[in-house]
């Protein structure tokens, strides 16, 4: 991973080296997969159970040295389809004392400091929090958390080794009380939409979420909730046990 940078910013990102890790290294690791497939067609032909069993005996009849080359051309091409996912998929950091800048491949996004309270990684994304503890970025991110750490520190942002309101997060369960009007009913289609992973779905109903101000946390396929400042706020008060009838209703 690559930390570059000077008195004005500091960039982080897997600079050249993860670059060169996927360009060379996938479509490598691909034709070694394509000339592995050529070399056990015939033995693989043979074993009842292995999926897609006619293309196998399709590319067993094939002659060689053209059934080989080919193998490994398709494995090549997989490779650098694969390495071309992972490069519009990497994240690059940008930071200064003013902003920090978020690029990928199909986004380019900047916060400035003036708005964020806290940044922090957690579960493998970068978090950026408002004053009303509501999320203003989560990306997902392989960077290290050391070298985010020295970025944004280095540039006076607040940062935090973790999530600060981790024990403030609840499981969520259907019809639980506590949340905003409506929120139950989008944690239900996010949950849907987890289930069958609907990543673009499961992201759009998260930010409905947090207009009505609830921030998740997932762990695997269970969905955790918590309340900004703003939410919590407004909510109407819990009667407390003095306040409760004699009964105990």
């Amino acid at each position: 991973m690559d930390l570059a940078g000077d008195r004005q910013r500091t960039v982080v990102s897997g600079g050249a080296t993860e670059l060169a890790v996927m360009w060379g290294g996938f479509p490598l690791v691909g034709a070694g997969l394509g000339w592995l497939l050529a070399a056990t067609t015939g033995w693989l032909a043979r074993l009842p159970w292995v999926p897609f069993g006619d293309l196998v005996e399709w590319l067993d009849r094939l002659p060689e040295p053209q059934a080989t080359a080919g193998a490994v051309a398709v494995g090549v091409l997989g490779g650098l389809v694969v390495a071309g996912i992972g490069t519009a998929e990497r994240l690059i950091v940008t930071v200064d004392a003013a902003q920090v800048r978020l690029r990928r491949a199909d986004q380019d996004r900047a916060v400035a400091r003036a708005d964020a309270r806290v940044v922090f990684l957690a579960d493998k994304h970068l978090v950026l929090l408002d004053a009303d503890d509501a999320e203003l970025v989560r990306e997902s991110t392989d960077l290290p958390a050391a070298k985010l750490a020295a970025a944004f520190r280095a540039h006076g942002w607040g940062w935090a080794d973790d999530d600060p309101h981790r024990s403030a997060y609840r499981l969520w369960v259907p019809d639980l009380p506590g949340l905003p009007a409506g929120a139950d009913a989008l944690l239900r289609a996010r949950e849907r939409a987890v289930e069958r992973d609907r990543r673009d779905d499961a992201r759009e109903l998260r930010r409905e979420l947090g207009l009505l101000g609830v921030v998740l946390r997932d762990e695997g396929k269970r969905q955790y909730w918590r309340l900004t400042a703003r939410a919590l706020a407004s909510r109407p008060e819990q009667p407390t046990s003095a306040e409760r009838e004699p009964d105990g209703r």
